[in-house]
């Protein structure tokens, strides 16, 4: 191959792979040579945006990490934590949304097919998904097609793999038209002793292909539409060349995976495993390899295709689904092959670990080094030979420029307040009502029979039981949670913000937060103020986790959401696990109980900055946000878990937060079909200020609840009582409970049509 030189005729190779001028040089220097075109190839997809996260480690790192309970960090496939009994869980969340926008169904499908395996490889059996979903307005065909697509994938997917879908979000608003976001998180357990990293330890052990043949349907995959914003088309749709680059899924053949590659762990029968995804053999290959200190060499002609007249750097970079790489013991190869067969698992020896070569690379260290060799034994020829470490070690890391919005102190001082009052506070809060359990019917929660609490509800609830798994009575809990509103107003305090509000979800289900996973979702790095949001955004999760104690496990950044040129709100989706010491009974829900007294524990501020309220019915993004005590909010963070977990104490509970007080006890209602008689909430701004660290408690013992609070320091007053057929707020609304239900029932399938009724 042509040395790859900026001012010779071949440059426009490396930056149509999406490598800049410097980049390609860094590659020559590493390489002491030009890159043969597999390297080049590999280098693309490994140093790009989604692989690397070249604009974001640098950052990244201020995230806390590490606590008593946690096993495995960030930096494997997915987070474990010990949650007691000898049991652990991983957990993981990523995004699919550029494959998404790009095609709707298998974009979401093989985002659901990729958790699973960062979730699998590590030992554990998935047992829940989540999936918080954000879309254009549905009002736009673009964007009801988008919908239809990413729901019926998600379902099709989970539900025939047989991992339910037991929770998530559904925001739609104009900044997601044409850069749609589809995340999805899982959950799996494990016994502890399960636990099995991907590396590739060893020499002369085989690394052995399992799973699918390799395609050309996902050919940079994730790792090249992830690194670049969508184009305008015709009709409003993204460039059609970018089609093919998205994976197809078989959720059967996923399935016969799980188990295949469960009974191997189980047997003792890897050394190490590693799913394929972003960028394909080559990530598997060079980290599993480079996490070892060890080097690898692969036979590209041994790879089973399911095309014919595959190129070696097609093989190498696709990123076809339902692939796994394990490394095997050659004495071991026998039994692991008499397992795939019986699961019907395709399993392919494709390469040998190889010991560091002693040989220094030019220019660089005299230490031996791993190396990962690409050859093909048709031909006999070395198509590749780089140090493993380089693809992901060595990848640039950007200080990208930062800078605020040149409007900043304007936006701030545009306070919503100066809005008038609205004339009828109860169409606000009807207006603000939707009901989303048409998206999560399309899903099966139910499968394992472990789940106790549902979508729906503040948090998920599952049971700690699976087959192979040490007996125990505690269960877990699992929340996950966005606010672009907020985030665009102040996106350090909206994400400390979203920390505490998913922590006090899975407190309302009585349990104790003990990890968080994070999917940042922010518009193009090349923009000062993109970096700003982002920067800021993660100052305020790790704020919030360390005065918490909530350790920051793992997660995903998607950067370049962007479409026409405009870039998305900044959208951070945090998910809290919280693990329930006895579950042998049903949690508290958001539910009235006819007859109880209805109490809010914690203080509003009559704040409208950023609220559903100003923003969604006013258009008004000006402002600041309601302020953030955490000392307090950890304090309410253990009352609630304890009062949530006392048998009888407590009828229904629900967390103040998108729309305000008037909304949470609305949902309680409308979930209930009880009504409420409150008063004391003087104004429009304290019905629909959103501010933090607020929950609504019925129960039957209001004075027991009362002197906990006080105990513990935390503001509460009754409000009322969970009676009749009607919201009312004295002075503010008085509804109709049966006409509020058909409104809130009616909103989502009004805008969705053929589909929702389908």
């Amino acid at each position: 191959m042509p040395h790859v030189d900026p001012s010779g005729s071949d440059v426009q190779l490396h930056r149509e792979l999406g490598l800049t001028d410097d980049e390609a040089g860094k590659i020559e220097e590493i390489l002491g040579r030009a890159p043969t075109r597999l390297e080049l190839a590999m280098y693309a997809v490994m140093w790009s945006e989604h692989c690397s996260y070249k604009s974001s480690r640098l950052h990244l790192r201020r995230l806390p990490s590490t606590g008593p309970e946690i096993l495995v960090g960030p930096g494997e496939n997915a987070g474990v934590i010990d949650v007691g009994d000898g049991i652990a869980v991983a957990i993981r969340i990523e995004s699919h949304n550029h494959p998404s926008a790009v095609e709707p169904y298998q974009g979401a499908a093989t985002g659901v097919g990729g958790i699973l395996r960062d979730i699998f490889t590590m030992g554990a059996r998935p047992v829940a998904l989540m999936d918080p979903l954000f879309f254009g307005p549905l009002d736009d065909p673009h964007s009801r097609w988008v919908a239809e697509g990413v729901v019926a994938g998600i379902s099709g997917y989970g539900n025939s793999v047989g991992v339910p879908t037991v929770g998530g979000e559904l925001t739609v608003a104009p900044c997601y038209r044409g850069n749609p976001l589809v995340n999805v998180l899982c959950l799996g357990v494990m016994p502890k002793e399960r636990l099995v990293l991907g590396r590739a330890s060893g020499e002369g052990n085989l690394a052995v292909l399992l799973g699918s043949a390799t395609g050309r349907d996902g050919i940079g995959g994730v790792s090249v539409l992830a690194s670049a914003g969508f184009t305008a088309a015709p009709g409003g749709g993204e460039e059609i060349t970018k089609r093919p680059s998205v994976q197809v899924g078989d959720p059967f053949e996923e399935k016969r995976l799980i188990e295949a590659c469960l009974e191997l762990l189980d047997r003792g029968l890897v050394v190490g495993i590693q799913d394929l995804g972003g960028a394909g053999l080559a990530c598997a290959t060079s980290e599993t390899a480079a996490r070892a200190g060890m080097g690898m060499d692969v036979d590209v002609a041994a790879v089973p295709l399911r095309e014919p007249g595959m190129e070696p750097v097609e093989v190498m970079t696709s990123e076809s689904q339902e692939r796994m790489l394990a490394i095997v013991s050659p004495g071991d190869l026998e039994a692991l092959e008499e397992v795939c067969r019986r699961w019907e698992v395709r399993a392919t020896v494709v390469g040998k670990v190889t010991a560091p070569a002693a040989a220094p690379t030019p220019g660089q260290s005299t230490a031996p080094v791993g190396k990962l060799r690409i050859r093909s034994s048709l031909t006999g020829e070395i198509l590749a030979d780089v140090p493993a470490a380089s693809l992901s070690d060595d990848a640039p890391l950007y200080d990208r420029p930062i800078s605020p919005p040149g409007d900043l102190d304007e936006r701030r001082g545009d306070d919503p307040s100066r809005l008038p009052a609205p004339a009828d506070c109860g169409e606000d809060l009807l207006t603000m009502m939707v009901d989303t359990s048409w998206v999560y019917r399309q899903y099966d929660h139910q499968l394992f029979l472990n789940t106790v609490v549902g979508p729906g509800g503040d948090a998920a609830v599952l049971r700690l039981a699976a087959p192979g798994l040490p007996s125990s009575r505690r269960g877990l809990a699992l929340s996950t949670d966005s606010n672009h509103r907020w985030c665009a107003v102040d996106p350090y305090v909206g994400t400390a913000s979203l920390v505490a509000e998913s922590a006090l979800n899975v407190a309302c289900s009585g349990a104790r937060p003990v990890a968080l996973v994070n999917c940042l979702n922010f518009g193009n790095p090349e923009h000062p103020e993109v970096m700003w949001q982002l920067s800021q955004a993660i100052d305020g999760m790790a704020e919030a986790s360390r005065a918490l104690g909530i350790p920051v496990v793992g997660g995903n950044v998607s950067l370049y959401n962007e479409s026409g040129g405009e870039d998305i709100d900044p959208t951070p989706v945090v998910a809290v696990l919280g693990v329930i010491e006895i579950l042998d009974k049903r949690p508290p829900e958001p539910i009235l109980v006819e007859g109880q007294a209805i109490v809010l524990l914690g203080e509003t501020d009559p704040v409208l900055g950023g609220s559903r309220w100003a923003v969604d019915l006013h258009g008004h993004r000006g402002g600041v946000l309601p302020p953030l005590d955490l000392e307090a909010h950890e304090r309410l963070v253990g009352l609630v878990t304890a009062l949530a977990a006392e048998p009888g104490l407590l009828g229904g509970v629900h967390d103040v937060s998108e729309g305000g007080l008037a909304v949470s006890l609305a949902e309680c209602a409308l979930h209930s079909g009880v009504g409420f008689e409150v008063s004391g909430i003087d104004s429009h701004a304290e019905a629909f200020s959103e501010s933090p660290s607020r929950v609504v408690v019925c129960t039957e013992r209001p004075d027991a609840v009362l002197d906990r609070a006080a105990e513990t320091g935390i503001p509460a007053r009754l409000l009322g009582r969970a009676t009749g057929h009607r919201l009312v707020a004295s002075g503010l609304f008085d509804i109709d409970l049966e006409y509020a239900l058909q409104r809130w029932e009616g909103l989502l399938p009004g805008l969705l049509g053929d589909l929702a009724a389908g």
